[in-house]
């Protein structure tokens, strides 16, 4: 019986106990067997309501409300091509997010959402793709957040499945051309029909598309006719990304795309969609992605949101002089208000007066339409401009004889799998920047376990210097931390260090300060990282190795790490998908390939071209993109 039926089974023997009861009194035996019976069908329900994977319902955690008189018409609605949403605000459980703010969205551009972590960006996205607002209907949104259903489908018959309508008209064609087949010739006109409509939509050449996508991604021809039962999770996060691709909405919705991919793939999404002509709205801290991908930034800044023309760091530039100006403009305010109170007015009638000033001001530069849109929208004081500073640093090492630390020789496979390296030799010293790149699986983590000694090789031996310190973080560094201690307890026991310097060395990363004193398995997984930088720097390693660094980082933190890199004196290796940081640190690039680690000739462009062309690719640059944004 199916899980629905038993609900409603019970549901129904529920109703009829209570007819039954009706007029005389249940007794004690019989109320515990209902409430028991009401608490199943509850507990069912929960178990097997959809739609609510990885996030509660939007409903449950977020209020949203917006001017009404500022929705627009139907008929307006129904022909508009852009996004416009005025003055709505989010609270997510009292906690406001977004207060009057307004979101643009214009056809073909594509959009970079920044902010801080934590402030709303993934919120604004799911309401988006909830149509929480009023949204066109001739726009369809698609969100790409959850991996695909694990089950007997090949991954390319995934990508394909989500164009509906082809599927529907091949599925057609099939069973008509049988029926052809047995004598049927009344279906002829449909069957015609039916191939044109394939030929418009572009049905020969819907296979050739979905495996060029999945080869982008990381995906071998034999991985893309795989059941996607038998990836692992973010594999079919990658399938999930491809059916997005795939299906070119009218607004792609994509929340830290680079996140599940390997350099090499992020390398081609960059490209691709650098030629996107639809509409695209980004979060992502990877800077490189958004000064290569977008047109535009909207900067989510004090509850609302801000607009600027450009890529990244056109964004970066310009915010510094704004800041500037809105310092300026505060100590104005500041002083005004000082004042106003030094002639003996209150400190709401200084404030009252200071917002009439501004009112006026706001008036003089505002159209006649603004006037009446925003005429619901209370005047505020002016805000001071917050400093996120973000500054890590790593004690400089003392010096060591060489070698410091190598492979000889080296042969490595796990038990009763292929060879992945065979008689490799690899060495480095206290002045080394490298970056090991190359495709998924080929063996990245694996060779930096056997650096470590955390792997034994099967031939040939690790040489390692005996005073040698080495200190690892990665995308996992985490989930060591103890559940039960807070930060400032953990590096207090460790290191045996007073709570100040605790604290302060937990401030130095970013990590902000009312998190110091939380049970650390109450903390985010960006959080963790940080705890797990301090703990790293204060072991004062000689020679750091970070196997994908920046996942739970936002972009000044990476920008902060580039920084402390750059200034230490030890040796450093890095394996990431962030070009950003491969630039910065100026690393030496070497690929695995073929069962060995070389030395690349050229540099990271050198690298990203050469991928590029062995994947059939036109190359887009992304100078000529990143002008081309500014001057539209």
């Amino acid at each position: 019986m199916s899980t629905d039926k038993k609900i409603s089974n019970v549901t129904k023997k529920i109703s009829d106990m209570e007819v039954e009861e009706v007029g005389k009194k249940l007794t004690h035996k019989e109320k515990k067997k209902l409430k028991k019976q009401q608490e199943y069908e509850k507990t069912m329900e929960m178990l097997t309501k959809t739609g609510g994977q990885g996030h509660s319902e939007l409903e449950t955690n977020f209020t949203v409300s917006q001017t009404q008189s500022l929705q627009r018409g139907n008929q307006q609605l129904e022909n508009a091509v852009d996004i416009k949403v005025e003055n709505f605000s989010i609270a997510a459980k009292g906690k406001e997010l977004f207060t009057n703010a307004s979101l643009l969205i214009a056809q073909g551009r594509r959009y970079g959402l920044v902010g801080p972590n934590g402030h709303g960006k993934t919120t604004l996205l799911r309401h988006i793709a909830k149509r929480a607002f009023a949204i066109p209907p001739n726009i369809d949104v698609l969100y790409c957040e959850q991996e695909v259903i694990a089950d007997d489908t090949p991954a390319v018959e995934v990508v394909l499945n989500a164009d509906v309508k082809c599927k529907e008209l091949i599925d057609e064609c099939k069973k008509l051309e049988e029926q052809v087949e047995q004598g049927d010739t009344s279906v002829q006109n449909r069957l015609q029909e039916i191939y044109e409509e394939l030929k418009i939509i572009g049905a020969d050449s819907a296979e050739p598309r979905a495996r060029r996508i999945l080869a982008g991604l990381g995906f071998s021809r034999a991985m893309q006719d795989r059941a996607t039962k038998n990836f692992s999770g973010g594999w079919r996060m990658r399938v999930s990304l491809a059916r997005a691709l795939f299906l070119e909405p009218t607004l792609l919705l994509l929340d830290e795309p680079t996140n599940h991919l390997d350099l090499n793939a992020v390398i081609w999404l960059d490209n691709y969609l650098q030629a996107w002509k639809k509409t695209l709205l980004i979060v992502s801290h990877d800077q490189s992605f958004l000064d290569n991908v977008c047109t535009d930034i909207i900067h989510l800044d004090q509850q609302k949101l801000f607009y600027y023309k450009g890529n990244y760091s056109m964004f970066k530039k310009m915010y510094e002089q704004k800041k500037k100006e809105m310092i300026k403009a505060y100590e104005k305010q500041e002083k005004r208000l000082k004042d106003l109170k030094a002639s003996g007015q209150s400190k709401k009638q200084a404030e009252k007066k200071q917002k009439e000033v501004l009112t006026r001001k706001q008036e003089k530069n505002r159209t006649k339409m603004q006037k009446q849109e925003d005429d619901n929208a209370p005047t505020e004081l002016l805000q001071k401009p917050r400093d996120y500073i973000v500054k890590f640093s790593f004690p400089d090492p003392p010096p060591l004889q060489p070698p410091i630390l190598g492979l000889h020789n080296v042969t490595f496979a796990y038990e009763g799998q292929k060879l992945l390296f065979i008689d490799v030799d690899f060495g480095i010293d206290l002045n080394s920047r490298i970056a090991i790149v190359g495709p998924n699986g080929v063996g990245k983590s694996t060779f930096l376990k056997l650096l470590i000694g955390d792997l034994q090789p099967l031939k040939g031996e690790l040489i390692k210097n005996h005073r040698l310190r080495i200190g690892k973080f990665d995308q996992h560094s985490g989930e060591h931390l103890t559940a039960e201690e807070t930060p400032s307890e953990y590096l207090m026991r460790l290191f045996d260090l007073p709570y100040e310097k605790a604290r302060k060395q937990l401030g130095t990363f970013g990590l902000s300060s009312h998190a110091h004193t939380i049970k650390m398995k109450d903390l985010s997984g960006g959080q963790k990282a940080r705890v797990a930088l301090a703990e790293l720097c204060l072991n004062a390693p000689d020679v750091v190795i970070l196997d994908e660094p920046t996942n739970n980082l936002d972009i000044e933190s990476i920008d902060a790490l580039a920084d402390a890199i750059n200034d230490y004196k030890g040796g450093v290796i890095i394996v990431s998908h962030d070009e950003r940081l491969i630039r910065d640190t100026e690393c030496c690039l070497y690929v695995i390939e073929n069962q060995q680690i070389n030395e690349i000739d050229g540099d990271f462009d050198d690298y990203r071209k050469e991928l590029l062309e062995s994947l059939g690719e036109v190359i887009n640059n992304p100078s000529i993109a990143a002008n081309a944004a500014v001057l539209q």
